[in-house]
């Protein structure tokens, strides 16, 4: 059998070779920008998505405040992590939701108690936005035991559903269909709770991306697509892995509303999810956002970016979403200095004592190996246990 397909792989691969052959056809596209092309894509973005940092009516001072508290944990959690997985603390790999706290942070300060979440492979700063235990999910990314899925998740597939976190996933676009169960839910159900699907723009050429809006959309769910276009697929550069780079556009096709708005600041997320939001509880269906940015630092821990030069990722640190939100609260006389600093100094200190916790925490004992593959209901149906 082995050896069939090899011969079968082998025939479609000469075939591909002959149709191909004295033709000038570009197999691969270039997987760098030029700083000039950065520079004139930040100016472009500065003109079209870039808005001022104004918080929406309703927003408290310490509504406000918690925000940017939960953006620095986020910076600081995900800083560690980095550090932790080079000192063999954190095993396999690990994605950092540097550079996009606003998205998160955003978007889920929006979300009222019983609303659900579905992630990425990037899911720390989902989980933490969501109000994730710091400590659960640090003891997750070493593998131990008090984690929030015992161990076994890890970095990739935390799981956190008592905080309406339904899990982040390693596969691209795969948490897409998963909101679409959770939207489908609240309608059969009933029920007024809203599902936001993050996912990246490396998912929107996915089948799945679109079977999931098409879906949603037919049905009226209530779902809120939210694409944190950072603007590179891995070592690609999503304006060269699709015609049309404006992910909103697309909505037209089902539809639904599709808006794009800065990723960068926390306000604008906040008031286009809280939009999205206030339509799907109406019975009004799914919203597409794209929430833009730039991922000016490696696709995950151990990246070293020889895809793309360092310096055409320099540019866009000037939005750098933390320092933003910080700056603003000081200019705008909402918190003073010593209050802005006061609030990373927490963020820095319950980050450390969570990874106390977790390198203290125990190790899965090997009884531990099946818990969790069959739901305790299903168990007793059957007169078993584990």
């Amino acid at each position: 059998m082995a050896d069939f397909l090899t011969e079968v792989r082998c025939t479609w691969l000469a075939c591909v070779v002959t149709i191909l052959k004295g033709r000038q056809v570009p197999m691969v596209r270039k997987s760098s920008i030029t700083l000039e092309e950065s520079k004139a894509a930040l100016e472009e973005f500065k003109e079209e998505v870039l808005v001022p940092m104004q918080p929406p009516p309703g927003l408290s001072v310490e509504d406000q405040l918690d925000i940017y508290r939960k953006m620095v944990t986020i910076r600081v959690f995900d800083t560690r992590v980095k550090e932790l997985w080079k000192q063999n603390f954190i095993y396999g790999l690990a994605h950092s939701y540097v550079g996009a706290e606003a998205v998160a942070v955003g978007a889920c300060a929006t979300l009222r108690e019983g609303d659900y979440i579905t992630s990425t492979h990037r899911g720390h700063g989902h989980t933490i936005a969501m109000g994730g235990d710091l400590k659960k999910m640090m003891a997750e990314l070493m593998g131990k035991y008090d984690g929030y899925c015992r161990g076994k998740g890890g970095s990739m597939h935390i799981a956190a559903v008592d905080e309406g976190m339904l899990g982040a996933t390693g596969i691209v676009g795969s948490g897409m269909p998963i909101a679409v169960g959770a939207g489908l839910t609240a309608k059969v159900l009933k029920k007024e709770f809203v599902t936001v699907c993050f996912h990246g723009d490396g998912g929107t050429n996915q089948g799945i991306w679109h079977e999931s809006i098409n879906l949603s959309s037919t049905w009226g769910l209530p779902v809120i697509f939210l694409c944190e276009n950072n603007q590179w697929a891995i070592s690609f550069p999503y304006s060269q892995a699709a015609k049309n780079p404006r992910v909103a556009d697309r909505a037209i096709g089902y539809g639904i509303p599709g808006v794009t708005v800065d990723g960068f600041n926390p306000f604008a997320v906040y008031q286009a999810v809280k939009e999205a939001a206030d339509r799907a509880r109406n019975g009004e269906g799914p919203t597409l956002i794209e929430a833009k940015f730039y991922r000016y630092i490696g696709h995950f821990v151990a990246d070293d970016e020889q895809y793309r030069d360092s310096a055409t990722s320099e540019p866009w640190e000037e939005l750098d979403p933390v320092r933003r939100m910080a700056d603003y609260l000081v200019e705008s006389g909402t918190a003073s200095q010593e209050r802005v600093d006061a609030v990373y100094e927490e963020a820095r200190t319950a980050v450390e004592e969570a990874i106390e916790y977790a390198k203290e925490a125990p190790e899965p004992s090997p009884d531990t190996l099946y818990e969790g593959l069959y739901s305790p209901e299903f168990l007793q149906s059957r007169g078993e246990d584990l």
